[in-house]
């Protein structure tokens, strides 16, 4: 793992960095686990890491902060609050992001992404269509961990600001050298896992 900020401590000292044998919302395995609801529980310390994470975009105007429900609906709150701006989310509807609850984007209204971890990217690009198909315009991605294993901190061609960067070993199911130890697995993230 590579820390990328003294902010990791924080991630270690509330457990939020779990060891084991999990499940990834994207069907792959790892040994290791960042619990962001760990963090996020506590309004002191998210508050500290959206100060750092807004900085580039106090200067800016965001109209808008958005994430998917669930690991992004917290974050984007307080990002949005801290930036004055107004706070959306979305939801899955037939395993679709969907704006709902009367929810909308005008066009123009300048976005900023919010998620609480990133791995594949793949709820992000969601959030990213929706918002252009509202004709938004999205300014960044802001995420609390960066579990990519690339280097860049560009994402779509979008700039991503992340706390920590955490780069565990992550295996397709049937090449993963825990299930051959016969490690049981967990199951966390908002996509029907626990």
């Amino acid at each position: 793992m590579k820390k990328l900020s003294n902010y990791y401590k924080i991630f270690e000292k509330l457990q939020a960095i779990q060891k084991g044998h999990f499940v990834l919302t994207s069907g792959n395995h790892s040994d290791t686990y960042v619990q962001c609801a760990r963090i996020l529980e506590r309004p002191d310390v998210t508050a500290k890491l959206c100060k750092e994470l807004i900085k580039p975009y106090l200067n800016k105007k965001v109209d808008i902060v958005i994430g998917p429900a669930l690991g992004g609906i917290v974050l984007s709150y307080e990002l949005a609050r801290l930036l004055k701006a107004k706070v959306i989310y979305l939801e899955r509807v037939e395993n679709q992001l969907t704006l709902r609850r009367g929810f909308t984007i005008n066009p123009n209204k300048r976005v900023i992404v919010a998620e609480d971890v990133i791995t594949t990217g793949g709820s992000v690009k969601e959030v990213i269509d929706v918002v252009r198909k509202y004709q938004g315009k999205v300014l960044g991605i802001i995420s609390l961990v960066d579990r990519r294993h690339k280097k860049t901190s560009k994402l779509f061609g979008l700039t991503l600001r992340s706390i920590i960067k955490v780069n565990p070993p992550i295996y397709p199911p049937d090449k993963c050298p825990l299930c051959k130890k016969q490690i049981p697995t967990q199951k966390h993230g908002s996509r029907g896992m626990s």
